[in-house]
């Protein structure tokens, strides 16, 4: 079989609200691609995230509706510290995006948070929490 993984698409309510959410996160959508009905982003190892908004989408499935209930999708965010993971929330949630989950310590041993995208599409921003001797998580940095 010669199909692979290569990108992750989101279909958008609002490419103007989505590509800047994006791009506050790290992707490097073109300039110009909040005007557009598609835009993709290139991503580690080649893959890519792309957008298309709903026009588009209805343009080759007509029939086509955005889920009714919750977001389904969600894509999850490595941070390289549980301090950076608090503070990319709070700018976020600053700047306007809905915060679904403040930062907590995650039983699994990670810094945990969720914002949502324009859409209401979960993103999880995360990193492992320190480790002391023995194994076991340490303390959550004050904040």
């Amino acid at each position: 079989m010669s199909a692979r993984f290569d990108a992750i698409g989101l279909v958008v309510s609002d490419m103007a609200a989505s590509v800047p959410f994006y791009r506050r996160l790290g992707f490097a959508f073109p300039a110009g691609a909040e005007r557009q009905g598609h835009a993709e982003a290139a991503l580690p190892g080649g893959l890519r995230l792309l957008l298309d908004t709903e026009e588009v989408v209805r343009s080759f499935h007509a029939r086509w509706e955005p889920p009714s209930r919750g977001g389904r999708a969600s894509l999850a965010l490595r941070c390289d510290t549980a301090r950076e993971v608090d503070a990319l929330y709070e700018e976020l949630v600053a700047a306007g995006c809905q915060g679904e989950l403040k930062p907590w310590d995650a039983v699994w041993g990670q810094r945990y948070a969720v914002v949502l995208d324009p859409d209401g599409n979960g993103v999880d921003l995360f990193a492992p929490l320190g480790r002391v001797s023995g194994g076991s998580p340490s303390p959550a940095p004050p904040g």
